[in-house]
């Protein structure tokens, strides 16, 4: 019985990254071998053996072949004659299907995984990796990780994407598993490339029809010189990731304009109305995904309220009070400045536009520190009832306010 460390654990070693999880391959192993040891089993149709004292997972060494039920659809078979050659064959890329002896370093690399990591190629180990749909997310998933050390998709590998995507199995897999690639995605260096890729196979239509049909509407080159807005919404993501690393605002920032996708193609390139139109969107989209709350609540946000926040200097002083109680700021402070910095890629996702300031994000946090600062006291409690409480509230705070805008220096609206 032989140990092999698998995967990417290996391969993020090899690219010099830091350690993650490691998973680990047992050859010639059984399961009354590893319980004798110590390990304990977990999970049902593929068992997976946890060690005594690292709680690290291991797997015997297995071949897999798709049936339709079983493991995710896969008839599994564990068999202490199971090479390791045969176990790294049915892995997705071959990047991921290098090897290292646990006893001696040596690696084990059948499939030319070292190769294709020198020349930044991310590639299909076999002809099975179209039996599992999700490799088509896990693909675009790599390519938006990888992408800042220059890793593309091999183009016989977007060829079995698209044969995948054409074949309408997409449509099988679960919400759940759907979900988790997209979000780990939306936290990687270039979560546009994740879309890109799903794009150019063919998956995107089918996995997000949302966010495809932004592409090929046009929008006012005067606002929009790239003015295609599926073009928008890549260069959109991309500063995204520019501003924060936080995936819950990268997801904001994303469906933010979902509803010019559904704006009549006789009012191009306008696009009145289209924040109410992508609010419904969005909210379809966090069904169909089981979304969590904290990304759809700012999500929705973003759909209905990013227009306001570009045109918020020329706000009345009672309008730009109404609109921070609509973004509930000053109890949802974090939310807040998500919403903030979603806008901001959102300005700045424009051609021309990527470096510059958005100063009506400092402008509206200012103004909800003045407001959260004026809070009813004693005095006006002992003197007023519940309802007057709110009415001389909300006149404060809009006289410090009036103060503020009068002594701010309003730069040119260019959102």
């Amino acid at each position: 019985m032989k140990t092999y460390l698998v995967g990417g654990a290996v391969r993020d070693k090899l690219l010099n990254l830091p350690a993650q999880e490691q998973d680990w391959v047992v050859v010639g192993g059984t399961p009354e071998a590893l319980l004798a040891q110590g390990y304990q089993t977990v999970g049902k149709d593929f068992p997976v053996f946890l060690h005594p004292e690292t709680h690290e997972e291991y797997a015997l060494a297995r071949t897999e072949r798709k049936t339709g039920t079983g493991y995710y659809g896969f008839d599994t078979r564990f068999s202490p004659d199971v090479t390791l050659e045969q176990d790294l064959l049915r892995r997705d890329l071959t990047i991921n299907a290098i090897a290292e002896d646990l006893a001696t370093g040596t690696l084990i690399d059948p499939y030319g995984g070292r190769k294709d990591l020198d020349t930044k190629v991310l590639r299909h180990v076999s002809s099975a990796f179209v039996e599992d749909p999700l490799r088509v997310l896990r693909v675009a998933r790599f390519a938006a990780r990888f992408a800042s050390m220059g890793f593309s998709v091999a183009k016989e590998t977007i060829a079995l994407m698209r044969e995948i995507s054409a074949s309408g199995e997409l449509s099988t897999l679960t919400p759940e598993r759907v979900w988790r690639e997209t979000q780990l995605s939306l936290s990687s260096d270039a979560p546009q490339v994740y879309l890109q890729v799903l794009r150019e196979c063919g998956a995107l239509k089918i996995i997000l029809p949302e966010v495809d049909a932004l592409f090929g509407v046009p929008q006012p080159e005067r606002w929009h010189p790239e003015i295609d807005t599926g073009v928008h919404m890549l260069m959109v993501m991309t500063q995204a990731a520019r501003i924060s690393s936080d995936p819950v605002m990268r997801f904001g920032a994303l469906m933010h304009d979902l509803g010019k996708g559904t704006t009549p193609k006789a009012e191009w390139p306008r696009h009145i109305g289209h924040e109410a139109r992508g609010v419904p969107l969005v909210k379809a989209v966090c069904e169909r995904w089981r979304v969590p709350n904290e990304y759809r609540e700012l999500a929705v946000m973003c759909a209905e309220h990013h227009g306001k926040l570009h045109t918020v200097f020329e706000m009345r002083t009672s309008t730009l009070l109404n609109f921070l109680e609509q973004l509930d700021s000053l109890r949802r402070p974090q939310r807040f400045e998500q919403f903030l910095k979603a806008c901001e890629a959102d300005s700045r996702g424009r051609t021309g536009f990527e470096n510059r300031d958005y100063p009506q994000a400092q402008f509206l946090s200012q103004a909800r520190s003045i407001v959260a600062d004026i809070k009813p006291d004693a005095a006006m409690i002992e003197k007023h009832s519940g309802a007057q409480i709110a009415d001389t509230l909300r006149q404060q705070r809009i006289a410090a306010l009036d103060q503020f805008k009068s002594n701010y220096p309003h730069p040119t609206n260019e959102a």
